[in-house]
């Protein structure tokens, strides 16, 4: 997706994403960018892809970029992300909480500095950035959109740390649009195949999940950000939910 791609609908509009500086964050941010809005890409250690990220969007829009770093387990970061923004940009939009960490956790081997770190990325930070953000997208009529994932539904073996930790975020995204309404929309995008993880996979397992696809291939981050940016910008009357992008893998 470029700088010319579709309209400009966003312009004006301040998007913060978590996680943003590479694989699927990174091509969300683009997407956004892409539609006319200015974003902050949160980071933790991805330094030099943040940097990257951010250059290649100023260098498109002077100024529309900015990069942050900071853990999502600290607890002061949640408001130290909005206050940047706000100081940044003078408006927050539009967050998106992407930012996750995803490993194994086989019964037996869970231990509580694990459960802390999958609970805390992926449902604890989701929940007190929405809490942090709440009165300035009450004053945009904004929106949020949660990264979940299929597997928030229908366990993955051998990661049931993980998996709860998205059910629970699948709930908080319907409870937080009960809650944030009328002034704030909340979504969920659930991903199913479309990055492999960086840890690998064996390759037999890789063509079975392919074969278990009613499509018959994996996605691609772009139709993350895609839908994403649906959410954000055409569905004024979508709240509440959660949309998978699998290729059909949960069916």
């Amino acid at each position: 997706m470029t700088e010319n791609d579709g309209n400009s609908r966003l312009s004006g509009r301040v998007a913060l994403v978590t996680g943003g500086a590479r694989r699927v964050g990174a091509a969300i941010v683009r997407g956004l960018h892409s539609a006319g809005a200015s974003v902050l890409v949160h980071y933790r250690a991805s330094h030099a892809e943040a940097i990257a990220l951010t250059r290649e969007l100023n260098d498109l829009r002077p100024g529309s970029a900015q990069c942050l770093s900071g853990d999502l387990l600290d607890p002061d970061l949640p408001g130290s992300l909005i206050e940047a923004a706000l100081e940044r940009f003078g408006a927050l939009d539009v967050l998106v909480n992407n930012a996750s960490s995803f490993y194994p956790t086989p019964v037996g081997r869970i231990t509580a500095a694990a459960w802390d770190d999958l609970l805390g990325t992926n449902l604890k930070a989701p929940l007190f950035l929405s809490q942090a953000a709440a009165p300035a997208l009450r004053a945009r009529r904004g929106s949020i959109v949660n990264i979940v994932d299929i597997h928030g539904l229908r366990p993955l073996r051998g990661h049931p740390v993980y998996s709860a930790a998205k059910a629970g975020l699948a709930m908080l995204t319907r409870s937080l649009a009960r809650e944030l309404g009328p002034e704030v929309r909340v979504n969920g995008i659930a991903p199913g195949p479309v990055l492999w993880p960086e840890h690998g996979l064996d390759e037999s397992l890789k063509r079975e999940i392919v074969d278990k696809t009613a499509l018959g291939r994996h996605g691609r981050p772009e139709d993350i950000a895609a839908t994403a940016l649906f959410l954000v910008r055409d569905a004024p009357f979508v709240t509440g939910q959660i949309i998978a992008v699998d290729g059909g893998r949960s069916l």
